[in-house]
């Protein structure tokens, strides 16, 4: 799946310069009113943000990951507000049904996912399942009667983006016994009897994303809303979702490094100390350095993973890629955090002011480590796939 070459430098023309001439202007608003502007959601979607990663043939775009990672790059070079609102719809939101979904479930949700109509979830996390995703506890319990077979939810979810803004979820639940055998996907509609919302999370950074608590209490879901009519196929398919996300946040992380350095940069050419631009000094131009050689190395790393991503059949797990996918995650997200610490050293107290952009993005990148996967989970993969080769 992918657009050609010449219709996709178009989009990504056009992502720079909404980037450039729309987000960055409003990064200063969004951080004040922890909201992003309905003028600039809808842009967002007369552009095609929504479905980036969703087939023509379900009204979307449909890059390929290469093609996707390179228009998340570019969008990564603002705040990560912006992103958020379309990224559960372009990644883990809309890939399970995608992937695994029915013909019927890609038909009926997907054209609603690509348009931004419908905003889709992913509801993995509880508060006894972080990084153990496989001990879930919300039940799903099947019951017949005269409506139909259907499934009675009850649990609750954690730290669930984009759940104030949902239409739906994609959300993970127990249908039968212990493990990950036991774990079925089921599209819950957000306005489902007995389905709430918690409290909006109050976080460290990346003010104007949505995140809070989902709690279902004897929610009512038909035995059809499983993704792709087998229970048992969750965990599965969480997982193959995962890998295309992880590739996605690796692609983010990379552009808000090359914005943070843009920044150090133009910081260090003005800035003039003991008589002399602050960047003259080796000190200063090492850090620079650094960031950059980083930077290269992981923006290289994101780049060649997609092409094997891409390379590999649709739909299908590959434990190298896999494996690699979590390389990425790891290093560039490790790497932004080195990068917008360098930055802050770099400004010097200027850099702990919220002035100017550098603090905010301290900040927001620290989140970059924790959701899907953190960096220990990806050194457990990647050791596990290298240990376990023959």
């Amino acid at each position: 799946m992918a657009i050609d070459n010449e219709s996709f430098e178009l989009l990504l023309a056009s992502v720079q310069r909404f980037t450039r001439e729309r987000l960055m202007p409003a990064e200063d608003a969004v951080e004040e009113n922890d909201e992003v502007p309905a003028d600039i959601v809808e842009d967002m979607k007369e552009m095609g943000l929504f479905g980036l990663s969703i087939p023509e043939e379900y009204g979307g775009i449909g890059l390929s990951m290469s093609q996707e990672c390179r228009v998340a790059y570019e969008i990564g070079h603002t705040s990560l507000a912006f992103r958020s609102v379309f990224g559960t719809n372009v990644g883990i939101g809309s890939q399970g049904i995608l992937m695994d979904g029915t013909e019927a479930q890609k038909q009926e949700i997907l054209p609603r996912v690509a348009t931004g109509e419908l905003i889709l979830s992913f509801a993995l996390t509880e508060p006894d399942a972080g990084s153990d995703s496989a001990a879930v506890k919300t039940r799903g319990e099947l019951v017949k009667d005269g409506d139909g077979d259907h499934y009675l939810l009850n649990g609750s979810k954690r730290f669930i983006t984009n759940a104030p803004r949902a239409g739906a979820f994609t959300l993970m639940a127990r249908t039968d016994g212990p493990g990950a055998g036991g774990i079925s996907a089921f599209v819950v509609p957000a306005d489902a009897k007995g389905l709430s919302l918690g409290k909006p999370d109050k976080k460290m950074g990346q003010r104007g994303t949505k995140t809070c608590d989902v709690i279902l209490d004897n929610v009512r879901v038909p035995a059809a809303n499983i993704i792709g009519g087998k229970p048992g196929q969750g965990f599965k398919t969480a997982m193959k979702v995962l890998d295309r996300g992880r590739l996605h946040i690796s692609a983010v992380a990379c552009g808000m490094a090359q914005r943070i350095l843009n920044e150090s940069v133009a910081y260090a050419r003005e800035r003039k100390q003991f008589g002399k631009r602050i960047g003259d000094f080796q000190l200063v131009q090492a850090m620079l350095a650094d960031s950059q050689a980083e930077l290269y190395a992981g923006w290289s790393m994101v780049q060649d993973c997609a092409l094997r991503y891409d390379a590999k059949p649709a739909g299908r797990s590959d434990p190298d890629v896999s494996m690699r996918a979590s390389c990425c995650k790891l290093f560039c997200t490790e790497m932004v955090g080195r990068v917008a610490d360098r930055g802050v050293q770099v400004h010097g107290g200027a850099g702990y002011i919220n002035e100017y952009p550098v603090e905010r993005f301290y900040r927001d990148v620290r989140l970059l480590r924790l959701y899907e996967g953190t960096t220990q989970i990806q050194q457990l993969i990647i050791g596990r796939e290298l240990v376990g080769r023959d």
